[in-house]
C-alpha cells in the first residue's frame, strides 16, 4: 500500500519543480527536522540518471545518503524514481494560486507506516516554507 503527502506552494509551477529539483536549493529544505540536514545533494535529471542526496544529523552521530534512479522526468508537472527497491512519484499540479505537490511512495518495512508518513510530510512541508519565503 502506497503513501501520499501532499503540501501546497503558492508560487508559480516552474520556481516549485525548480526548487525540487535544483541540487542547491534541495540542501536547503531537505529534511524533516531541524537537527537533520541535507549537506549534499546531486542529481542527473533524466530517465535513467542518478540523484544522491547526503542526509546527516547536524550532530554528526548518523547519516545515510537517500538515492535513486529518474524513471520519468515530465517537466514542470511529474517525476518517478526507484529507489531502494522501491517507486515514487512526484507531480506538480497548479490549483488556484498554489501548486499541489504530491509524493506517492511505496514503504519500507522497518519503520511504521504512520512515522514514515509524518517524515516525508514533514519535508514537503519544509520544502513548501523554503519556495514560499522567496529561496
Amino acid at each position: 500500500m502506497a503513501i501520499t503527502v501532499t503540501a501546497h506552494v503558492r508560487a508559480p509551477i516552474e520556481r516549485v519543480w525548480e526548487a525540487y529539483v535544483t541540487p542547491a536549493d534541495i540542501m536547503a529544505w531537505n529534511a524533516a527536522s531541524d537537527d537533520w540536514h541535507c549537506p549534499a545533494a546531486r542529481s542527473d535529471l533524466r530517465p535513467g540518471g542518478v540523484f544522491v542526496s547526503r542526509m546527516e544529523a547536524r550532530d554528526g552521530s548518523m547519516g545515510f545518503d537517500f538515492e535513486g534512479i529518474w524513471t520519468v522526468v515530465d517537466p514542470p508537472r511529474r517525476l518517478e524514481y526507484d529507489f531502494g527497491g522501491r517507486h515514487a512519484v512526484v507531480t506538480f499540479r497548479e490549483v488556484g494560486d498554489a501548486v499541489a505537490v504530491s509524493v506517492t511512495f511505496d514503504p519500507e518495512t522497518e519503520y511504521p507506516i504512520e512515522q514514515q508518513r509524518e517524515g516525508w510530510q514533514a519535508i514537503l512541508d519544509r520544502f513548501a516554507r523554503y519556495v514560499e519565503n522567496g529561496a
